[in-house]
């Protein structure tokens, strides 16, 4: 019976900037890794106010910059269920990690800052909703997934 795929989900404040691009930009590495069949993932938020909307205009625009399409997306609230179900957990800032132990207390032991697989695991991305930054952004989301992915293909999870 073949191993399930490892489920990895990232999280953010409204799930329309920074975890919809964190997720498209892992699943495209995955992708380009042939590491697709062995990892899934998916994203959430924190907050309610955004359930339901696509991914924000300008955080879209920027992921087809790069060639990756997110159009089906749509945001959703994280639940208990997920932080039970899902293997890693990756927040963007420290303030997403705060609510995530206050709201679900030791369900939420998992979670971690998405630079938690580099030389500087304490960094947050600034949310462009108020940077206005999008490019910048995706650039760093891009190397946190980057690092998350060589991590994950270095453990035994994967093997």
């Amino acid at each position: 019976m073949p191993k399930p795929p490892l489920q990895v989900l990232f999280v953010c404040h409204g799930n329309i900037c920074r975890s919809p691009m964190a997720e498209f930009i892992f699943r495209d590495l995955c992708s380009k890794a042939k590491m697709n069949t062995v990892i899934s993932c998916a994203s959430a938020a924190v907050s309610d106010e955004e359930e339901g909307n696509p991914v924000y205009a300008q955080a879209a625009a920027q992921l087809r910059l790069h060639g990756i399409d997110c159009h089906d997306k749509r945001a959703r609230v994280i639940t208990k269920a997920d932080l039970l179900s899902f293997d890693v957990i990756v927040v963007m800032d420290k303030l997403n990690l705060s609510y995530l132990q206050r709201c679900f207390g030791a369900a939420a032991a998992k979670a971690q800052l998405l630079y938690a697989y580099s030389a500087t695991p304490d960094f947050e991305v600034d949310d462009p909703w108020y940077s206005r930054d999008f490019a910048r952004a995706f650039t760093e989301i891009e190397q946190g997934c980057r690092m998350l992915l060589q991590s994950l293909q270095r453990s035994h999870v994967l093997s």
